[in-house]
């Protein structure tokens, strides 16, 4: 903690929203550059268990030529997954529950996925009120083909978040982790556009962006039992 006086903070302050401005122009300088990632035809066929039956990735477009995908660590309990999906993923899911409602008006779809049954989706999505759509890929490589990007990845079923150190060991056969992944449809085929995971979904968390505005900020050494589900607090 420093303690100054208003002109002290003024002049601070002001220096610091310069570093802010370069920032946020930064940020729209990749956002550009996430659009001009080459789309890559998605070629092997995908069977998604949904309220309406079984879907196509096509099909989970709904009619619009956007897709939006939240890979939600969710496994079946017979392999010794809690009846609850993932923290984490559960506490970024109530951001996204929120700004999903919006898409659809913008040509975008966003659904949820993760390996457990549909039914274990719902009820779990009925306990945190969640309105987002949450689909089962079952057994296919859905998760597996959209975390792993080198053919030696895909073989062994590691490398997960493009094989950074931190996660090289992972074995996502075995595993879930989460991500956000983008597609596209035109002319009824479908691309891939853009993945990001760990700390890249962030952004896509309305509370880490807010903490990071106190004067704490996120102080997780303090709050070591923190974030619960929001029905566990």
């Amino acid at each position: 903690m420093r303690v100054g006086t208003r002109d002290e903070w003024l002049a601070a302050r002001v220096e610091l929203l310069d570093e802010e401005k370069e920032l946020t122009r930064r940020s729209d300088e990749l956002a550009r550059k996430r659009r001009e990632l080459p789309w890559v035809p998605v070629e092997k066929d995908y069977s998604f268990e949904t309220g309406e039956g079984a879907k196509t990735l096509a099909e989970l477009f709904d009619g619009r030529s956007q897709l939006l995908v939240y890979h939600s660590m969710f496994g079946p309990t017979v392999e010794g997954w809690p009846e609850a999906g993932c923290l984490g993923c559960s506490y970024t899911a109530d951001s996204l529950d929120g700004a999903a409602v919006h898409l659809p008006h913008h040509d975008v779809t966003f659904v949820a996925v993760s390996r457990a049954p549909l039914g274990q989706l719902e009820s779990y999505k009925r306990r945190m009120g969640w309105s987002f759509p949450w689909v089962s890929y079952g057994e296919s490589d859905f998760n597996l083909d959209f975390a792993v990007f080198t053919e030696k990845g895909r073989r062994t079923g590691k490398g997960f978040n493009f094989g950074t150190p931190k996660h090289a060991d992972v074995d996502l056969r075995g595993t879930e982790l989460h991500g956000l992944s983008s597609f596209a449809l035109e002319d009824g085929a479908v691309y891939h556009v853009y993945s990001t995971y760990d700390r890249g979904t962030d952004a896509l968390n309305a509370t880490w962006q807010l903490l990071d505005r106190t004067p704490k900020g996120r102080d997780d050494a303090a709050h070591p039992d923190w974030p619960r589900r929001h029905d566990e607090y």
